[in-house]
């Protein structure tokens, strides 16, 4: 259900006790084999291998290539492969400029690059890039993947990713990796089940001209397999929510509070709009309500801290966090476990991260990184769906952590089970849910 993400602290204790020169010998050994397997037809391999332990692996990849009987060299020129062996886990910080010159030569060959645990100048721990990064087309990692190969930016230097044994045991670690299993935690309904206790979704959101993100999200909870759902809307929006939804039932928005008297869990904000009546009606209900609440999109906007009695799963993109937090949308992106450790801070309480590094944080709780999508959900309306998914969960009575990461496994899994990628559009992920749960 969860793979361990290493940060450079967590693999320095790893290693504790081990011998090093043996490590180094499996991990050269890794590099060289996986050179071997990806690029068989490879004549000359060099490397750029630093000072540290990560230029050890390096050099021992090159002399075990060599026993294979390639030519290899530390020098770039004609080489069929180049091995990043630069900087390793320990790295943090900005490059010095003779290095950055090394990596943006790198960065300008033709040859694939393989980097040896993390491609050199990404920050193994955060993800984090400060200056510049090599461009691997493999990242070859010891033990475990890193934070920094799977968080971005991080992960979009690091290419394909290999995890190459080198005979340590596993231990916990702060940050998870999520896997498809978490979607075994999501509650199937069963003999005896009403439409009720299957679970219960209001949607609240639908202002005029915005009605579609509403039908999204209200359609998705039903695709992942809630019982019943109900939205609440503008009276201006009743004649079109009828025609665009079949199975929900629609309320004006004055009567959300007897909606709410049926449901197991809100999901406010899709469509909702920013008026002065909607910010007090978020209030209202989340400061209220004992419901179990997603809050997405216009809930969002100028959100403020409450003490919640029920729990709440915000779900920004990155320009709505650095609206929550004070900060740019490009800060957010080039911090991302930061920024959202702060919105975690301020508003005490679930916090998904959207991207295609997915990040679910949580008060005490170590992140999850949720990386089962694909870059098609880069369209309008997946966010909505998203919603929808994570509603229904909630409805189920999940617990609203492994709610919002098994949403985001279940979002992405939809997606990438879509009859076509390309032109995919939200409606395409809401079809595929039953069989991304199935």
């Amino acid at each position: 259900m969860f793979e361990p993400l290493y940060t450079a602290d967590e693999m320095r204790a790893a290693e504790q006790g081990h011998d090093v020169d043996t490590m180094m010998e499996r991990a050269g050994r890794g590099v060289a084999d996986a050179v071997l397997q990806r690029y068989p037809d490879a004549g000359h391999i060099a490397a750029i291998c630093g000072k540290g332990a990560n230029g050890g692996d390096g050099r021992i990849a090159l002399r075990v290539l060599a026993e294979a009987g390639r030519k290899t060299s530390e020098g770039l020129a004609d080489a069929d492969v180049v091995i990043d062996a630069l900087f390793g886990t320990g790295f943090a910080g900005t490059p010095r400029p003779d290095a950055a010159a090394l990596i943006e030569q790198l960065n300008g060959l033709d040859a694939p690059v393989v980097a040896v645990d993390v491609p050199s100048g990404v920050d193994a721990s955060t993800g984090e890039v400060n200056g510049v990064a090599v461009d691997a087309d493999l990242t070859v990692t010891m033990h475990a993947r890193k934070v920094g190969l799977v968080v971005a930016p991080g992960r979009f230097h690091a290419g394909e990713v290999e995890v190459a044994d080198i005979g340590l045991e596993h231990a916990d670690t702060q940050h998870r990796l999520v896997t498809d299993e978490i979607l075994r935690l999501v509650p199937r309904r069963h003999e005896g089940d009403t439409k009720y206790t299957a679970g219960s979704v209001l949607v609240v959101g639908g202002s005029p001209g915005m009605t579609g993100a509403l039908a999204l999200a209200a359609e998705a909870a039903f695709r992942a397999d809630a019982g019943y759902v109900a939205v609440a809307v503008p009276k201006e929006s009743m004649s079109v929510v009828e025609t665009l939804l079949i199975e929900a039932v629609k309320v004006p928005r004055e009567r959300v509070d007897e909606l709410a008297e049926r449901a197991s869990a809100l999901a406010i904000g899709p469509g909702l709009g920013r008026g002065d009546d909607e910010r007090a009606l978020v209030r209202r209900l989340l400061g209220e309500s004992s419901l179990p609440a997603v809050v997405d999109a216009d809930a969002l906007f100028e959100l403020e801290p409450l003490d919640w009695p029920a729990p709440r799963v915000l779900t920004p993109h990155s320009a709505e966090l650095s609206r929550l937090i004070g900060e740019d949308s490009s800060w957010v992106d080039a911090h991302r476990l930061t920024a959202l450790g702060r919105a975690v801070e301020r508003f005490r309480c679930v916090v998904l991260l959207k991207g295609p590094d997915t990040l679910v944080g949580a008060p005490g709780e170590g992140v999850l990184v949720c990386d089962a999508g694909t870059a098609a959900l880069a369209t309008a309306g997946t966010g909505d769906v998203l919603t929808g998914v994570l509603g229904s969960f909630l409805a189920k009575r999940m617990d609203a952590r492994e709610a919002a990461a098994a949403a985001a496994v279940a979002h992405g899994r939809a997606a990438v089970l879509a009859p076509h990628q390309v032109g995919l559009i939200a409606s395409d992920v809401i079809e595929s849910l039953p069989f991304a749960l199935g």
